[in-house]
């Protein structure tokens, strides 16, 4: 996200003081924003910091959030991330066929690559959500290790 606001602002710079307009760098933010969604929504999942409706989940015993989290990694996301694989299949393998880049002249080459992380955001989304399951069905088992400072790996 760094990266992304000094590519923004260094655009407004060129643009502004020197008159100086970039299409090359305009492109690699909307190819960095794709990249931090790409990446983010694992990580949020991992998180726990994707929409649910806390005000009924955090009433349910430890083994009833288990088993909402366990139906909901294996219907919805396993669903969505299936679906998401199955509608961009094509249209990713056309665009790597023919190498697409920019539309633009002075643009980015490499189109073919933003492309990718439409199969490469499920894919990572299934392996959290594997994870995730995981945890789960130990959450259900009551197997799961507690989070308290005697258990975390620094404790003595």
């Amino acid at each position: 996200a760094l990266a992304m606001v000094l590519v923004m602002g260094l655009i407004v710079v060129l643009r502004y003081a020197f008159q100086v307009g970039s299409i090359a760098l305009q492109e690699s933010v909307m190819y960095l924003n794709a990249l931090i969604f790409t990446f983010g929504a694992a990580y949020t999942l991992k998180q726990q910091g994707h929409v649910r409706v806390d005000v009924f989940y955090n009433r349910l015993s430890p083994r009833a959030r288990g088993l909402i989290d366990l139906l909901g990694t294996g219907i919805f996301l396993s669903l969505t991330a299936g679906f998401i694989i199955w509608a961009s299949w094509d249209y990713v393998a056309v665009s790597w066929r023919i190498r697409e880049g920019s539309a633009e002249s002075s643009g980015l080459p490499y189109v073919y690559l933003l492309k990718a992380s439409l199969l490469v955001l499920p894919l990572l989304l299934i392996i959290q959500g594997i994870a995730e399951a995981m945890k789960s069905l130990q959450q259900i088992l009551g197997t799961a290790a507690t989070n308290d400072a005697s258990n975390s790996p620094g404790a003595e």
